[in-house]
């Protein structure tokens, strides 16, 4: 009688235990599930530093969910970062390197995204006369041949690459002459154009960084229009059959909505001083 007695209630006492171990387990699997819902970008400093992201993330996460954490690096950095596994967007303008990636079987495809231009900036007073220059080529042959001085960035991002291939194309190899009249930082492009205008040099920009940047100083823009100046952005999933752990469908969600009709809204919609900082340009497949 004592046992059939008691056996109800030790039921009745394990039963706020089991409900109170099955609210803990629920309530850290929900915690978790939210800390999860965020991607990794990969990306360049111009599309970070020029604000595009302040403006376009915001409502991607509200709309979503989903947090989007970049890491703002340099082109080549960037492409490593995925490479390694350490991304799981990459969101980059170099296309040759973008195409290479998914070669290679590290992403899944490449989108168009959005362009806008390089532009070749220096002194005021101009004294490799580059201004009204129709080529970056003619530009840069000027600027070798007054040996003024020229800050590049130096650190195999993608306004790096794009700037030794122009050199390239004036048959001229500015890093024989580097620590002379050439100059690499290697540093950001923020932190180029700060040394460009502490000592009055020439530099290449993207458009967009330049419209964002304080401390001109004395540089302007002195060279721009060429169709070799152009810069395409491109975006890629991480191939999750090299990553296992990227997260593919949060990935896959966020490349979707860049390139849809409402991203694309919002790059074009985004300015800087007046100015449209970048033409969106997405073509599915592309």
């Amino acid at each position: 009688m004592v046992t059939d007695y008691f056996q109800p209630q030790r039921t009745i006492m394990l039963k706020p235990k089991i409900f109170i171990a099955a609210a803990l387990t629920l309530v850290l699997s929900f915690g978790a599930n939210a800390e999860d819902k965020f991607i990794t970008v990969a990306s360049t400093t111009s599309t970070a530093n020029s604000g595009l992201f302040n403006a376009i993330l915001p409502v991607f996460e509200k709309q979503t969910g989903i947090q989007v954490r970049v890491v703002a690096v340099g082109t080549g950095k960037a492409i490593r970062l995925a490479r390694n596994g350490d991304a799981d967007v990459l969101f980059v303008h170099h296309k040759p390197s973008e195409e290479k990636f998914v070669a290679d079987g590290m992403g899944i495809e490449r989108f168009d995204v959005m362009y806008n231009d390089f532009v070749l900036v220096g002194p005021k007073s101009d004294p490799a006369g580059i201004k009204g220059s129709t080529t970056a080529a003619d530009a840069l042959q000027k600027i070798a041949k007054t040996e003024s001085p020229f800050a590049s960035r130096g650190d195999d991002s993608g306004t790096n690459k794009k700037e030794l291939s122009l050199w390239k194309a004036a048959l001229l190899d500015p890093k024989s002459v580097s620590g002379g009249w050439y100059r690499e930082t290697g540093s950001g492009m923020g932190a180029t154009l700060n040394v460009a205008s502490g000592m009055d040099a020439y530099a290449m920009t993207d458009r967009a960084t330049w419209l964002k940047f304080k401390n001109k100083g004395d540089l302007a823009i002195l060279t721009e229009g060429d169709p070799a100046l152009f810069n395409q952005y491109g975006i890629i999933l991480v191939n999750e059959k090299k990553h296992p752990h990227v997260k593919s469908a949060l990935g896959q969600t966020f490349v979707d909505w860049v390139v849809s009709d409402a991203g694309q809204a919002l790059i074009n919609d985004y300015k800087i001083l007046g100015n449209q900082a970048f033409i969106a340009n997405a073509q599915p497949g592309s």
